[in-house]
């Protein structure tokens, strides 16, 4: 396999096809990664800084890595200050594959409407151990928590499962309408390429960001954030097909006069059935990388929406809701360990993702096969 080879020798694909795969590995196994419930608040633990963890020795005895009990005061309304309290009675050692809350592990779930229980598509498997956790009172924290007293970390591994996997779900319903519009429009030509064309043109002039505003503002409040997100991807989604028709469009217009479309209509094949066996699959290199390069897009539309909280809402985590704190000048100031590690995800994801592209596109040009 000639382009596998041409893409392994691409070190900037590997890396981002590497962390892209860490990423959804440690979504989907959110609930082993994620040292919390997402939703449990701590008491007197808003705010709280990453925890610090301690190696030295308690009375004497060398108990490995700790942690103690660490709380916030109430907020003195003259200052504006809270007290920082820790509490070095009671160490807390820190252990792996600790007992906690039992969950299923990698089990996947289809969202309905409200009134209707979730449809179970994988039930996963039945554990009770988490990756890392503390013996006692002490909770570890590694990246804080937020307003609320919620974990940070297990909030980002939990929030995303929205924010990587609207890509996806995005892709899987924009990728076959525009590989198929853009098929029938360049096979038939005439006056049914014309009007795709007219309506592809129409539908590209539209900005993408204030249909997503005014979607959002039109769903039903009955819908759980989740639910209201999925519904915005899956509108935009069937708008956001016109680019790929247009390409696809004008590499069938190549194709339609090869020779084994010729030979296909000859042995008296339905112009369907060509479009969809034998047409199709000549461009499915441009779809594949289509198809990865689009899916940023996605993930950057939930974030922007989230952000200015017209997307996925609270309680619910998403990468995006997680920066909606960014618009608070003191945040960035005093609890900076709110915005870094959501913005870097988001970040490292756009980014890994087009480099996956790009790798790919390098890998699969016929051009570069025939030079290897």
């Amino acid at each position: 396999m000639q382009w596998w080879r041409r893409f392994r020798q691409n070190p900037l694909a590997r890396f981002g096809a590497l962390l892209l795969i860490i990423f959804y590995l440690a979504v989907l196994g959110a609930d082993f990664f994620a040292p919390y419930d997402p939703y449990g608040a701590q008491t007197d633990g808003s705010l709280l800084p990453p925890t610090q963890i301690y190696w030295r020795t308690v009375e004497g005895e060398f108990i490995g890595p700790h942690v103690y009990p660490t709380t916030q005061g109430p907020t003195d309304l003259d200052t504006g200050d809270r007290r920082f309290m820790v509490d070095f009675d009671q160490p807390s050692p820190l252990r792996l594959f600790t007992k906690g809350p039992e969950y299923n592990l990698f089990q996947i779930q289809l969202p309905l409407p409200p009134n209707f229980e979730a449809t179970t598509l994988i039930p996963g498997i039945p554990l009770d151990r988490h990756l890392f956790g503390t013996l006692g009172p002490g909770r570890l924290n590694l990246l804080g928590t937020d307003e609320q007293g919620r974990d940070q970390l297990s909030r980002i591994l939990f929030g995303g499962r929205i924010s990587l996997s609207v890509g996806l779900i995005g892709i899987l319903i924009s990728v076959p309408i525009g590989t198929l519009v853009g098929g029938i429009s360049g096979y038939f030509g005439g006056w049914v390429d014309t009007l795709v064309m007219r309506l592809v043109e129409v539908l590209m002039t539209i900005p993408t960001i204030y249909l997503l505003i005014a979607l959002a503002a039109v769903l039903p409040p009955g819908l759980t954030s989740a639910q209201r997100f999925l519904l915005i991807v899956a509108i935009t989604a069937f708008v956001s097909w016109a680019s790929l028709a247009r390409i696809i469009r004008g590499q069938v217009l190549s194709l339609k006069e090869r020779e084994f479309v010729m030979a296909a209509r000859a042995l008296g094949a339905n112009s369907l059935s060509i479009i969809v066996s034998h047409v199709i699959p000549q461009t499915a290199t441009y779809i594949i990388i289509s198809a990865t390069l689009a899916i940023p897009s996605f993930i950057v539309a939930e974030s922007v929406l989230s952000l200015i909280g017209l997307g996925i809402q609270q309680p619910d985590p998403s990468w995006g809701n997680l920066l909606s704190t960014a618009t608070n000048a003191s945040v960035l100031v005093l609890q900076p360990w709110l915005i870094w590690p959501p913005a870097l995800l988001i970040v490292l994801t756009v980014l890994s993702f087009n480099l996956l592209g790009d790798g790919l596109r390098d890998a699969l040009d016929p051009r570069n096969l025939e030079q290897s």
